[in-house]
């Protein structure tokens, strides 16, 4: 009974092979240089959902503390679904982004501890390199809602303010290489 289950499994296994298409380039993997440029480590992960549509999964993280106790410590995803006008991974698309993020620090005189949420709206366009390699440049604008704690950089407990802001502009800038599978 096994010997014949297992043949049927590898018929099987031969009729996908011979008579489906699988597309190449289903995933790729990306990282943002303007991120790197600012020290923050970053990946991304872009799964085709059919030959105009892929969805990207992105997140950064950066933990370094610079010289005068500088930081701006933070987390970020931006979950992003993308319309390619050609095909996936070629040329010129549009995206629909969203974004959230937890961040502590600040660079002059005083401390940001908070969260940001939301989304926008992306252009960008992605060059082949390679059979393997691309390049993406992409611009995003939206909004974001930030609520945070604002103090002096001296730490202190109870000398904080409750804050929110929101804001409209820019909300993602990419020029990524991106390795396709």
């Amino acid at each position: 009974m096994n010997k014949l289950r297992n043949r049927v499994f590898l018929v099987i296994l031969y009729i996908i092979n011979v008579y489906v298409e699988i597309p190449a380039q289903d995933i790729a993997l990306k990282t943002n240089g303007l991120y790197w440029l600012t020290t923050t480590p970053n990946i991304g992960v872009e799964v085709a959902l059919s030959r105009k549509m892929t969805l990207d999964l992105s997140g950064a993280y950066n933990p370094w503390t610079f010289k005068d106790d500088k930081k701006m410590r933070l987390w970020l995803v931006q979950p992003e679904l993308k319309y390619w006008f050609c095909e996936k991974f070629e040329g010129h698309f549009v995206g629909l982004h969203l974004h959230g993020a937890q961040y502590f620090g600040g660079f002059k005189d005083k401390r940001y501890d908070g969260y940001l949420a939301g989304g926008g709206l992306t252009y960008g366009y992605d060059w082949i390199l390679s059979p393997r390699w691309n390049l993406e440049a992409a611009i995003g604008i939206g909004y974001a809602r930030l609520w945070y704690k604002e103090s002096d950089r001296i730490p202190c407990l109870k000398c904080y303010e409750n804050k929110h802001k929101n804001y409209f502009g820019p909300t993602k800038a990419a020029l990524s290489l991106i390795y396709n599978f």
